[in-house]
């Protein structure tokens, strides 16, 4: 398994719709960089939120999860509050290939403020809006940047394709769109 060079990612891309929209260069100054770079993609928050709340007092469970957890937030910006959790959504739908996975790391520049970035792996020819789970672990608010980078996906490349990809088996979240919560 190898990974994958910014040659590789714009010619997926461009020609097979890996990434939509696509930007083939670096974007920064003055903001949190999203685009191509050497071995991955940049890849950018949208600007819808869900922020956990107590407000109804709700337990989370992940087999029975109840919406009442999140208020939704929609702007430029998003304030986590201390020690607290948030959904977002990536700008760009991915189409991963069959003998492709893809890991999801969370940039350096929000990590070394104390937010925490996590997205499990993107599965061979899984397709949608990424979902992406944001953790303020300060004692103090976090302010994320919609339409700013969040995140820099890796491209994995493997030698044969799986048996079974996450289409072939209806995953529950094929096609994703907007911000996904738990789905058991």
């Amino acid at each position: 398994m190898t990974i994958k060079s910014d040659r590789w990612i714009q010619v997926m891309a461009r020609e097979h719709g890996m990434i939509e929209p696509f930007v083939a260069e670096q974007v920064r100054g003055g903001i949190i960089s999203y685009g191509l770079s050497s071995y991955g993609y940049d890849m950018r928050v949208a600007d819808e939120f869900k922020v956990f709340t107590n407000v109804f007092n709700t337990l989370v469970d992940p087999k029975h999860f109840d919406p009442r957890s999140f208020v939704d937030v929609r702007g430029d910006y998003c304030d986590i509050p201390p020690n607290s959790f948030a959904l977002a959504r990536s700008v760009e739908y991915f189409r991963i290939p069959r003998n492709v996975l893809c890991i999801v790391l969370g940039k350096s520049t929000i990590a070394r403020c104390g937010i925490i970035v996590n997205v499990t792996p993107l599965e061979p020819e899984w397709c949608g809006y990424v979902t992406i789970e944001i953790s303020n672990t300060t004692p103090l608010p976090a302010r994320i940047y919609a339409n700013e980078g969040i995140a820099q996906v890796l491209f994995l490349e493997s030698d044969e394709p799986p048996l079974v990809s996450y289409a072939d088996k209806a995953g529950k979240y094929q096609n994703q769109t907007g911000v996904v919560p738990p789905r058991l």
